[in-house]
């Protein structure tokens, strides 16, 4: 692996990570949100994620810390973002505006706890991938002052 693929791989967990958070503000922004049908409910988003590879090219040059000739990890990308599909809470409120003509409400299927635990999972990631960038771009300065 290149020591410069890895400022690519970092920034592609940091989009990821930024996906994930964006879905999960998402979720809480509608934690709470009604509806009269469950056709129409907010139904919590979660991003799914998968691993991409470097094409393995078998040039020799897999010694070389600037070589990009082996098939390690290439990165994360977002496949998409699918939503949750267990079962919404129907509550009894004839008097809210959104009850339907049975008295009843729909709430989103979010649980904000869970979605709190992973904003600070996704946050954390983020720190993480942007300290190996830092790390990197300090290990690419001392390569450059070697000759000095």
């Amino acid at each position: 692996m290149s020591l410069a693929s890895v400022f690519n791989i970092a920034g592609t967990g940091m989009s990821a990570q930024t996906t994930r958070l964006n879905t999960v503000a998402s979720n809480i922004a509608n934690a709470e949100t009604v509806s009269s049908s469950i056709d129409k409910t907010y139904r919590a988003r979660h991003p799914v994620f998968a691993t991409m590879f470097q094409n393995a090219q078998g040039n020799g040059d897999s010694g070389s810390l600037f070589s990009d000739s082996d098939s390690s990890g290439a990165g994360v990308q977002v496949s998409g973002v699918v939503e949750d599909q267990s079962n919404l809470e129907a509550r009894y409120e004839p008097s809210s505006p959104a009850a339907n003509k049975d008295g009843y409400v729909y709430y989103p299927n979010v649980n904000v706890v869970e979605e709190m635990a992973d904003m600070i999972s996704a946050s954390r990631s983020f720190q993480t991938n942007a300290d190996i960038m830092n790390t990197a771009k300090t290990m690419m300065q001392k390569v450059l002052t070697l000759g000095q």
